[in-house]
């Protein structure tokens, strides 16, 4: 399904719901724009045999089909483990066409998805000035940690229903779904 459409100095591009057949593309994306040390972050282990939350994957593609970019959102407990959040990561692009606007796209795409799904915040470790545009920021996360190793200024949340972080202390657990042996096996390979 075509989510939207953008064009300007980079390249006209889309956004669609990720699908199984994006999954070598994708690997292959984070693995350029990331390199080798992305699977050893904080954020990982919270990835690490599950599923994106429902609805919340999404690639973009450019005018031949090639996935250029990549963003998806994962479920996590907190604190009592009641309470639910959104863990945004990876955001990627691939490093021949940054600054060129698909990895904001990304962003507005997932966070507009998320608060009209009904999720109510969405948290992630990543470079606050540039988070900071879409409304992230680290005021709500000082009684929040990560598990692992992370620096706590890079922690940062986004709340899309008011007060939705208040109260809330502990560190984060992965939620949701888990993958399936197939989905294991196909990223093994």
């Amino acid at each position: 399904m075509e989510v939207s459409e953008i064009t300007g100095k980079a390249p006209a591009f889309v956004i669609i719901a990720e699908t199984v057949a994006d999954v070598a593309a994708r690997e292959a994306l984070l693995d350029r724009a990331m390199g080798p040390r992305r699977k050893k972050k904080s954020s990982e282990k919270l990835r690490r045999g599950r599923r994106p939350s429902e609805g919340l994957a999404f690639v973009a593609r450019d005018a031949e089909g090639m996935v250029i970019g990549t963003v998806r959102l994962w479920d996590v407990a907190m604190g009592d483990a009641h309470t639910r959040a959104l863990l945004l990561g990876p955001l990627a692009v691939d490093p021949s066409i940054k600054n060129g606007g698909v990895g904001s796209a990304l962003m507005r795409q997932a966070i507009a998805e998320a608060r009209r799904l009904g999720h109510r915040a969405i948290l992630l470790v990543g470079d606050a000035p540039y988070y900071a545009r879409f409304g992230f920021s680290a005021e709500k996360t000082g009684s929040l940690a990560m598990p692992g190793p992370y620096e706590q200024h890079r922690f940062l949340a986004l709340e899309l229903a008011e007060g939705a972080l208040d109260g809330v202390a502990g560190v984060l657990k992965a939620a949701g779904r888990k993958q399936r042996k197939i989905e294991r096996l196909s990223l093994a390979a």
